[in-house]
């Protein structure tokens, strides 16, 4: 499902260019992808879309309410404080593993992932096959969150998630 995925992201890097879900199986099809890799990354794309759209929904409600003076509260939407601290559940440790959990939380303290993008790239890596998700796994589904988004990380972001960390040596 991974290998669609990257494929969908290389070749549609702005998320609004992509097909529909059904023109886009007929040309992963063409590609030469197998039916089953396909229908995965759909229902999976699927989902990812729901995500984005909601969220995307929600800070609208939440921008529109804070321009006429309304506090985010009366919209349904709070804010995020700057003490709070994201809990994970046991399932979803055991599902993405210490390595995953430690990306997340670095990209979370760099800054780089607001919290209504970390929200959908857990559900999302939950919905993923593995266990636990690889770390280049998630990097893809990171990855596929900023695109559902239409926004592409800064360059060293990029280069985070794009980097092959298995040719590294620690000195």
């Amino acid at each position: 499902m991974f290998e669609v995925l990257v494929y969908v992201y290389e070749n549609y890097w702005q998320g609004a260019a992509c097909p529909e879900p059904d023109r886009l199986g007929r040309k992963l099809m063409a590609a030469g992808f197998e039916a089953e890799e396909i229908q995965d990354a759909l229902v999976w794309l699927d989902g990812l879309s729901a995500a984005a759209q909601g969220t995307q929904i929600d800070l609208l409600v939440k921008a529109c309410s804070d321009s006429a003076g309304l506090v985010g509260v009366a919209a349904g939407i709070l804010p995020q404080s700057s003490h709070s601290l994201r809990v994970y559940s046991v399932a979803e440790q055991m599902h993405l593993g210490a390595q995953s959990l430690g990306f997340v939380s670095f990209l979370e303290s760099a800054g780089v992932l607001p919290p209504h993008m970390r929200e959908i790239v857990m559900d999302r890596a939950m919905a993923a096959p593995g266990d636990p998700v690889t770390l280049d796994d998630l990097k893809i589904i990171v990855l596929m969150v900023y695109w559902s988004f239409g926004q592409e990380p800064d360059a060293l972001v990029l280069d985070e998630l794009c980097d092959d960390s298995q040719g590294r040596l620690a000195h």
